[in-house]
Order: C-alpha cells, then sequence, then structure tokens
C-alpha cells in the first residue's frame, strides 16, 4: 500500500533551527500599561514604518483586526501578518507573524506590556524560527529590524530617541 502521506513529500522542508535563540527587545513609553497597548495595537497605522516594513509600501494601513494583524494597500489589496491566538488587554498579546509570506511559514511573536518606573515597559519576544523558510536569515532579519521599529514607538508614545 502507498503511504498516505506520500503527496507531502514534495513540499519544502524548513531549514533547522537549531540554536537560534528568540529575539528579545524592550522599550519604555510614558504612561499607563493600558495607554501604551492601545498606541500598539489600535494606532499602529500612525507609527508603523512602512518604508520599510510593509508588504505594499507608504500608503498602506496595518491594523489590529478582530483575530489578525492586516496591512492593507490604498487600492485595497490585503496581506495579513499575523493571527492573534492569545489576546489579553491591556497585558499582552501572542500572534503567528508572517508578513510578506505565507502562514505555512510563521513565527511567533508575544509582546507584554508592564507598568514600570517612568511609564510601561514593552517586552517583544520573536520566536519559533523553525516556522521560517529560511530560520537564520529570518532571525537575523528582526535581530536588526525590531529596535528601528519599536523606537518608532518610543517616538510616536511620547519617549525619547535612543
Amino acid at each position: 500500500m502507498d503511504n498516505l502521506f506520500s503527496h507531502a513529500a514534495a513540499a519544502p522542508e524548513p531549514e533547522p533551527a537549531e540554536g537560534l535563540e528568540p529575539v528579545v527587545c524592550t522599550v519604555v513609553v510614558p504612561g499607563p500599561v493600558a495607554r501604551a497597548f492601545m498606541g500598539f495595537t489600535e494606532h499602529t497605522h500612525l507609527w508603523w514604518p512602512l518604508e520599510g516594513h510593509s508588504v505594499y509600501g507608504l500608503g498602506s494601513y496595518v491594523e489590529f483586526e478582530e483575530s489578525l494583524i492586516l496591512e492593507t494597500a490604498d487600492d485595497g489589496r490585503t496581506a495579513i501578518w499575523g493571527s492573534i491566538d492569545d489576546w489579553q488587554p491591556p497585558l499582552s498579546f501572542h500572534a503567528t507573524w508572517h508578513p510578506g509570506t505565507q502562514a505555512l511559514w510563521s513565527t511567533e511573536l508575544r509582546v507584554a506590556f508592564l507598568a514600570v518606573e517612568g511609564g510601561t515597559e514593552l517586552r517583544l519576544v520573536h520566536s519559533g524560527w523553525e516556522g521560517a523558510q529560511d530560520p537564520a536569515a529570518t532571525r537575523a532579519d528582526y535581530q536588526t529590524g525590531w529596535p528601528g521599529v519599536l523606537q518608532r514607538f518610543v517616538r510616536f508614545m511620547g519617549g525619547a530617541d535612543d
């Protein structure tokens, strides 16, 4: 008898992600936790750097809508960046993350908000590199990309540049 899953053998295997640690970024923004959570999730379109980190570029719109993180182009096309599977406002959310790729190649994103002296600490943990098509390159891209993205959020929230 033929293997029932023989059709799946043609799908490319992701590169092993052994030894690839999560990317962890922490920033502090002024204001209470609820304000920081809202700024990150409800006003993403106002601070996200679309010029370098988007599918459709400037003129598109990024939003958290129901259980999805979406980018909508000015002509109406949409790209799903991720699916939210744990939503705990105003403390945290967890989502699959795959902007510009298929959900098959998704990684994991956890963003948590904690009250600290001087405001709110945002802690972003990006992991699950084994889900990426090229785990090492994907991790390297996010290791260099997240600090700049989060600095835009800090400025949007009224914080100082690093």
